[in-house]
């Protein structure tokens, strides 16, 4: 009986977090997304450890257990956005040289809210190749989307372990579909 109930719970819980409930975020006067109710911005010095880049991140959001961020990154561009389709293959080889292995779900160049963005959505291995190493692989499933407002180029992505990736393609996929820039 005590492991029905565990399952049961287990259960309820499976469901609670394949559904979550998004609240509309001003990320920055032009930019709001929904994310999660119960991600929190990360402080500066939060995004300083996590995110340590000569460009660090406009805002980052996580989930309460960390494992889950949603970033915007924003930097000059001398492209504009018909530049998008060119611009996809150069983020694409980024990508293949970052990570160990890179399994695409989408790379396209779509329609979101009125704006053109490149879209990658995929699984990525990052594999320590020392010999004297004998750490395990770090698989991720992220979703980065770029797009050029401006002079800007704006890089929306949402990275978590692969382990929760069915639990969360579906939320990550409405998050991403939901960035609005005025």
């Amino acid at each position: 009986m005590r492991y029905l109930a565990f399952l049961a719970i287990i259960l309820i819980a499976g469901v609670a977090l394949a559904d979550t409930k998004l609240k509309k975020t001003q990320i920055t006067k032009e930019i709001t997304v929904m994310l999660p109710r119960d991600f929190t911005p990360l402080p500066d010095d939060g995004i300083a450890r996590k995110y340590p880049a000569a460009n660090k991140p406009v805002a980052v959001y996580s989930s309460p257990n960390g494992q889950v961020d949603f970033s915007m990154t924003q930097k000059r561009s001398q492209f504009g956005p018909q530049d998008l389709n060119m611009l996809r293959d150069v983020y694409k080889a980024n990508l293949l040289e970052r990570f160990t292995k890179v399994d695409f779900i989408r790379d396209e160049v779509t329609e979101i809210k009125g704006k053109n963005y490149i879209v990658f959505e995929f699984v990525s291995v990052m594999a320590d190749e020392r010999k004297s190493s004998n750490l395990a692989p770090v698989q991720k499933y992220s979703i980065m989307q770029y797009t050029i407002q401006g002079n800007q180029l704006m890089v929306f992505s949402m990275h978590l372990p692969f382990a929760m990736k069915n639990d969360w393609q579906k939320t990550a996929r409405e998050v991403m579909g939901s960035v609005n820039i005025k």
